[in-house]
């Protein structure tokens, strides 16, 4: 006697099938970044940016804090996410004439960064398991090492910044519901609206005085437990 042969059908598991719908809820996150600066120069000085343009030197930093999550609808959250943001690049600068030492090409700075962003969050339908998502938003920095009160300047090796600044924020993502918690991975970048160089003590400086705006980029690879 001959049996019919059907497919062994498993049932998927639908991890935390009720998170979602929570009105708040909180979590963590830790990741990598990498800051760059976009630089604006004076007029007169563009025409010399064929061969005196200043080079950064970008070196990847760490990322941690606490994230507050408000359910808007089934597609929309409103996030808070204070965090705390290290990073160090190195300005080198074209070797002007102005410039008497080796050391006068080439400047650090470290930034430590209270990150403070209120975001957007744009979700897809779930699907299984899983589930894409955009966001977007604004953020204040406060730089615990700026240097803005410093009286010293470039003269003295300093190069100083603004201790707040303003930025907007984008990002995507994707949201892995496991069997206890939510794991969501996302990249980010971060573009400051503002100039942050603070001029030097001397108007025709050579570090400074070609410059007019400076302003921060960043992208960070977030890694979020919910």
């Amino acid at each position: 006697m001959l049996f019919a042969q059907y497919p062994v059908v498993r049932e998927r598991i639908t991890n935390l099938p009720n998170f979602d719908k929570r009105t708040v809820h909180y979590g963590y996150f830790l990741g990598v970044n990498q800051y760059d600066f976009k630089f604006e120069y004076i007029p007169t000085y563009y025409k010399e940016l064929m061969y005196k343009d200043v080079a950064v030197e970008q070196n990847k930093g760490f990322l941690v804090g606490l994230l507050g999550d408000l359910r808007i609808n089934e597609y929309l959250n409103l996030r808070f996410e204070p965090g705390l943001f290290y990073n160090r690049r190195f300005l080198q600068f074209p070797e002007y004439s102005e410039f008497t030492r080796a050391s006068d090409l080439r400047r650090e700075i470290k930034s430590t960064y209270i990150h403070l962003p209120l975001l957007l969050k744009i979700s897809t339908k779930r699907i299984n398991n899983f589930r894409p998502f955009i966001v977007g938003g604004f953020s204040t920095d406060f730089n615990l090492s700026s240097n803005q009160k410093n009286s010293d300047d470039n003269a003295s090796n300093v190069f100083r910044l603004t201790t707040q600044t303003y930025n907007y924020e984008l990002g995507l993502g994707f949201e892995f519901y496991l069997y206890y918690f939510k794991f969501s991975p996302s990249l980010r970048g971060i573009f400051s609206i503002q100039n942050e160089m603070i001029p030097d003590n001397d108007v025709a400086s050579p570090w400074t005085g070609k410059i007019s705006n400076l302003f921060s980029r960043g992208v960070g690879l977030i890694i979020t437990f919910e």
